[in-house]
């Protein structure tokens, strides 16, 4: 039985899927004309090799006996009651007892004694969160009438997905559901019966020690053994010690390469961050019930990705949306963060640098993107902003994460606060069979980015610089920021010059660019009657002034990637024309309602 059936495309009430919003007629499932180039000789030999490891995997996993092979010693009990500290909303749970199933934008009926695992989902995003045991937390919640019907539903996806499947069976739906079963388990351990209870335990530590095979490749690791140590600190006995042991040694092993010294994740997305800090926390939780010390590797990296978290949380209280990651909510920020304040690094971390006033808070994406398998989630954004105005975000990027499958337009520059050049771009996610293949890998040149920052009394400096469109237009692209730190005002400057050692290589003179700004949903943007100053208000009501010197200043619909769901809004944008043999400067400022009076 396939864990999927037949698709059912999800509404939105955005543009239409095929649009980038503010890029007239680019496509969003077929990627515009990039700097990076399409896939290119240099990932033939990737794409060979994983289809020759991959097909290798589906003959071995997919033999009758090889579910005999993930038996051992079955755990006679349940050691421990892992915390997962995030959030957990009780309406999923509510639903399912009443017979339906909400994941991902859409719903399936399935009253009880029925189940899910044997019709077609309504979309693929539901069904991996369904395989993933997305809605067990919540259904937790329901107490022992929903230990019962989690108990009930395991068993019964048991039955049916004993054996090895691809998809039920892929590594990063596997180590999501180990991890979610691993935490409800022994609550559901106390309402079943000996035979039953034995059940899901065999169940459990089939799926930990499939998580210590391959495939599954670098990216997701840390998550999936993180996800086995678990299941191995829940089950009692020398089974569950032994998958602890192994599963322990390798995390320590993967950790390193998975964060940064700064903290920094190594597909710098600052929500992955945050996801991998909450399932450690989760780990050491359980160690501590054993009276276990965790390794030093985790310790480390909880130290260190608690410390970027700081860095990349907005005075709103959620995150950066950069890199393939979204804002999340403020209420699972706070769970992964300490009682006690984090002071934000003065630095940049992961990439992302960070200003701020008393009103104001900028940051920018001062780094490269991911790159090999850690690109699945990256974005094509250099020099891409984000403007905290008091607690109101205004100026933002469309959110796109890896959740927003079928947009991944919203992956270039159009797609967040940065300047594009002609219909270009500077990366472009590959797509098709090879995306299917390999995942959607970002395939760009690499870009090197030159970062200087200075601290003054009352006023500091951030200055940017990447060189993504020298190699179709030879220029170089400069974002000069100044924040006034006494009047709350945010001075820019978007600065395009020729590249040194370009004058002569023959190119179209003049290359149309635009600057957008993406706003925040629920932003009013207002366009005074000289044309060049826009009134924004965010959710508090407090107005800030945005002025340029562009040429040609507009307010044009948008759209915004929220949890997966596409919701409207709105952007700015600046555009012109740049020429190619010569420096061109955008001017732009930043102010509050108050300062310098109605333009109109």
């Amino acid at each position: 039985m396939s864990p999927l059936g037949p698709f059912a495309r999800t509404e939105t009430d955005g543009p239409a899927a095929g649009e980038i919003p503010g890029l007239r007629g680019a496509p969003m499932r077929t990627p515009i004309k990039t700097a990076g180039g399409s896939t290119g000789p240099g990932l033939w030999p990737t794409v060979i090799g994983r289809m020759l490891t991959r097909q290798l995997w589906i003959e071995l996993y997919g033999l009758p006996g090889y579910a005999m092979t993930l038996k051992g010693r079955i755990a006679q009990g349940f050691a421990s009651t892992p915390r997962d500290f995030r959030p957990v909303d009780p309406a999923p749970g509510k639903a399912v007892l009443g017979g339906k199933f909400l994941l991902a934008g859409s719903s399936l009926e399935a009253a009880a004694p029925e189940d899910p695992w044997n019709r077609p989902s309504p979309s693929k995003a539901f069904a991996a969160e369904l395989h993933a045991f997305a809605w067990l937390p919540s259904l937790m919640l329901e107490g022992e009438r929903g230990a019962r019907e989690a108990l009930r539903l395991t068993l019964a996806w048991s039955s049916v997905f004993t054996r090895w499947s691809p998809f039920a069976w892929g590594p990063d739906i596997l180590g999501r559901r180990t991890f979610n079963l691993a935490c409800a388990a022994r609550r559901m351990g106390q309402v079943a019966t000996e035979a039953e209870r034995l059940k899901l335990a065999d169940v459990l530590a089939r799926q930990a020690r499939q998580l210590l095979r391959p495939p599954g490749g670098v990216a997701g690791k840390a998550e999936r053994l993180t996800a086995a140590a678990l299941a191995g600190c829940v089950l009692a006995g020398p089974p569950g010690a032994a998958l602890r042991k192994t599963a322990l040694a390798r995390l320590s092993g993967i950790l390193p390469r998975t964060v940064g010294e700064d903290g920094g994740h190594a597909g710098r997305s600052p929500e992955a961050a945050l996801e991998l800090l909450l399932d450690l926390l989760t780990l050491e939780d359980a160690l501590s019930q054993l009276s276990e010390a965790p390794p030093e590797a985790v310790t480390g990296a909880i130290r260190r990705l608690t410390g970027a978290l700081a860095h990349f949380t907005l005075p709103d209280g959620r995150l950066v949306t950069a890199q393939g990651g979204g804002p999340s909510t403020a209420a699972r920020v706070a769970a992964a963060l300490p009682d006690a304040p984090v002071e934000p690094s003065t630095g940049s971390v992961g990439g992302i640098a960070r200003i701020r006033s008393p009103l104001l808070t900028v940051v920018a994406d001062v780094a490269g993107p991911a790159r090999g398998a850690w690109s699945v989630a990256a974005c094509a954004q250099p020099l891409a902003l984000e403007i905290v105005c008091g607690k109101d975000r205004l100026i933002t990027g469309a959110g796109w994460s890896p959740r927003a499958l079928d947009r991944q337009g919203l992956r270039l520059p159009p797609g967040h606060s940065t300047l594009t050049l002609g219909e270009g771009s500077t990366g472009e996610p590959i797509g098709g069979w090879k995306g299917d293949l390999l995942g959607n890998r970002l395939i760009a040149r690499p870009l090197h980015v030159e970062v200087d920052r200075r601290d003054g009394e009352g006023a500091v400096w951030l200055e940017a610089e990447h060189d993504g469109w020298v190699h179709d237009y030879g220029l170089l692209h400069q974002r000069r920021l100044y924040l006034d730190q006494r009047l709350d005002e945010l001075r820019a400057e978007e600065r395009l010059h020729p590249a040194p050692g370009q004058k002569d290589v023959v190119r179209a003179i003049a290359a149309p660019y635009a600057v957008r700004f993406q706003l925040e949903p629920g932003v009013q943007a207002s366009l005074a009657r000289d044309r060049r100053s826009i009134l924004l208000r965010g959710h508090s009501g407090r107005g800030w002034w945005f002025r340029t010197d562009g040429p040609d200043v507009a307010i044009e619909p948008s759209v915004h990637v929220d949890d997966g769901l596409t919701r409207r809004s709105l952007q700015i944008v600046v555009r012109g024309s740049a020429r190619t043999d010569s420096e061109t400067k955008i001017r732009w400022k930043l102010s509050p309602a108050g300062a310098g009076g109605d333009p109109t």
